[in-house]
């Protein structure tokens, strides 16, 4: 075959403090023997994604600049976060975690793939054409399209990695907060159909609605009046001991924790000054609140509070987990592990400033998925 040229999206940040998103033309050599060239049709754009688009760029400051053939999109980045950019200065970056398409050539080594819909992990998914080794590719189900196979990893994989993670650390529920997200739907449909306790917390009453349509037992609303009262009773009831905490700052993680702790003590026969021997975890994922973390120290001293991330995560569970995993969620796609987008837009449509302030919003319920083949 031979070379193919296609556009991929790019993120870089300049050494001036600005950041430029734009369409660059690559051009692929044809695969090896156990690589498959991809016609990428489906990615969505998962807040892993965005903070590599876009990072702590000021989203008021979003401009349009190039053509109407090849935008690009310029922000501000505040001063004081370039210190910690250094090694992504003036190095332009392909993005996008996880994608689907169709392959179009495949190595001597991987034919089993060739003309094949799959879903791909590996970064640079917002491309039109995307090379990678075959064992980053899942053939998708016949009746699965590439909307259905785009993000089969990294929401699917984060979900169960949190039920993972609970039982091998000797927990039995979970709390989990941002929980009307895409994931935590996700994770609420997993813990159903396993039998696990989940404590969701989520910010409206609108958003409690939703997750009790479908089938959770116990969801609190964070803005509402009763809300550390609501908390414990729940916590207490489902006898959680750690959580996953979307959020990150300010002091939620905090309050998770004292609620743990006074549903603990409500159990306790006699009094200690160094609080219950229960020990309570919660696990910082995300970063929906950029704030410092906020703990008070009037949760007993049997706690921590630590970082969660996929990949150490599946580095750790090794290549048998993993493909367990996988299994599981190909067997489950269209139901416990399906997602459902806002939108699909172009890579041309992804630098438009109206729309990328609205996928910046990452407003709860709301996921865009990029085509770049449009």
């Amino acid at each position: 075959m031979d070379k193919i040229t296609g556009l991929e999206l790019r993120s870089t940040v300049t050494s001036d403090g600005r950041l430029v998103l734009d369409l660059a033309e690559m051009t692929l050599d044809p695969p090896g023997a156990d690589e498959v060239m991809v016609r990428v049709e489906a990615a969505p754009i998962n807040p892993s994604d965005i903070g590599l688009l876009f990072g702590p760029a000021d989203p008021r400051t979003i401009e349009r600049g190039g053509t109407p053939d090849r935008p690009t999109l310029t922000a501000t980045m505040p001063e004081r976060a370039l210190a910690g950019l250094k090694a992504r200065l003036d190095q332009p970056s392909p993005v996008g975690n996880e994608g689907a398409g169709t392959v179009l050539h495949a190595g001597e080594n991987a034919r089993h793939l060739m003309g094949k819909r799959v879903g791909m992990l590996g970064g640079a998914m917002y491309a039109q054409y995307r090379k990678l080794p075959a064992r980053d590719c899942v053939a998708l189900p016949d009746d699965a399209s590439a909307a259905d196979g785009a993000s089969m990893f990294v929401n699917p994989l984060t979900a169960l990695g949190f039920t993972e993670t609970m039982r091998a650390e000797g927990h039995s529920a979970i709390v989990h907060t941002a929980a009307a997200s895409n994931l935590g739907q996700m994770l609420n449909r997993i813990c159903l159909k396993d039998g696990i306790p989940l404590v969701s917390i989520v910010r409206s009453e609108a958003q409690r609605q939703l997750l009790l349509e479908q089938g959770a037992t116990h969801v609190v609303d964070i803005s509402a009046e009763g809300y550390e009262a609501a908390l414990t009773e729940a916590i207490a009831e489902t006898g959680a001991t750690i959580a996953f905490d979307a959020i990150g700052g300010g002091n939620q993680a905090a309050r998770i924790l004292a609620a743990m702790e006074t549903a603990a003590q409500r159990k306790m026969t006699a009094y200690s000054r160094y609080g219950s021997d229960v020990f309570k975890q919660v696990y910082i994922y995300g970063a929906l609140d950029p704030s410092p973390t906020v703990l008070d120290r009037w949760v007993g001293l049997t706690w921590s509070v630590g970082g969660w991330l996929l990949t150490p995560f599946l580095t750790k569970l090794g290549l048998e987990g993993i493909m367990r995993l996988r299994a599981r969620v190909l067997a489950e796609l269209k139901t416990t592990f399906a997602s459902h987008y806002t939108a699909t837009i172009s890579l041309r449509e992804a630098l438009d400033p109206d729309i990328a302030r609205a996928y910046l919003r990452r407003a709860t319920g709301e996921k865009y998925l990029i085509d770049p083949s449009r």
